[in-house]
């Protein structure tokens, strides 16, 4: 139990580096928190015209969910952490990413981060959500109409794919924090001011 617990504040310790912050210091940008939507996430530093740290940005917050959940597949056997520690992990990182210890507990809203722990879980899944989150982004050019139906579908897939796990019940909550994340988007979606990808 010791060792689950503390593999789990591990994951929200790594959770909590938030890649816009410290891409946009090494390219010399602004905080991301204080122009245009004020999110810590990929899409708000492209709207700084820069597309190489927008792009860091968007890796840098998928690699961290992919590299931590990854490495407790791998640990938690070795150390005999319970079947639900992967789950636990799943959930503390994407926790981190949107409620940063070391970013007064402002965050992300987890879409990349929620990509990279899918790719960790379920590879094939991953590249499923992948496609509808281009499919939705390209079409629509709203990164945030994109981002909620890739959310809707990734606890679904969860299920089909690894039925009732604890990995799968673990995408209910995170795909529950995007929408919450995502709630200021979903008012202006529906009211049609919703910012476009690039805007």
């Amino acid at each position: 139990m010791l060792a689950a617990l503390l593999i789990v504040v591990a994951a929200y310790l790594a959770g909590s580096v938030s890649f816009a912050v410290v891409v946009s210091k090494a390219y010399g940008l602004p905080d991301p928190h204080e122009y245009g939507s004020g999110n810590p996430g990929a899409t708000n530093v492209l709207r700084t015209g820069n597309k190489a740290a927008a792009l860091w940005t968007l890796v840098g917050d998928g690699l961290k969910g992919f590299i931590v959940v990854f490495a407790a597949k791998r640990l938690a056997p070795l150390f005999g952490a319970p079947d639900w520690t992967v789950a636990a992990v799943s959930v503390a990182v994407f926790v981190g990413h949107c409620w940063p210890v070391f970013h007064r507990f402002r965050g992300g809203k987890g879409v990349a981060t929620g990509a990279g722990i899918v790719f960790a879980l379920h590879w094939p899944l991953g590249l499923v959500l992948t496609v509808v989150w281009l499919t939705m982004a390209f079409g629509f050019k709203i990164s945030s109409l994109a981002a909620l139906t890739a959310a809707t579908l990734m606890p679904l897939g969860m299920f089909y794919v690894e039925g009732n796990a604890p990995v799968s019940w673990s995408m209910v909550p995170i795909a529950l924090l995007i929408f919450w994340r995502h709630k200021e988007n979903i008012r202006q979606l529906v009211s049609g001011s919703e910012r476009s990808i690039g805007r």
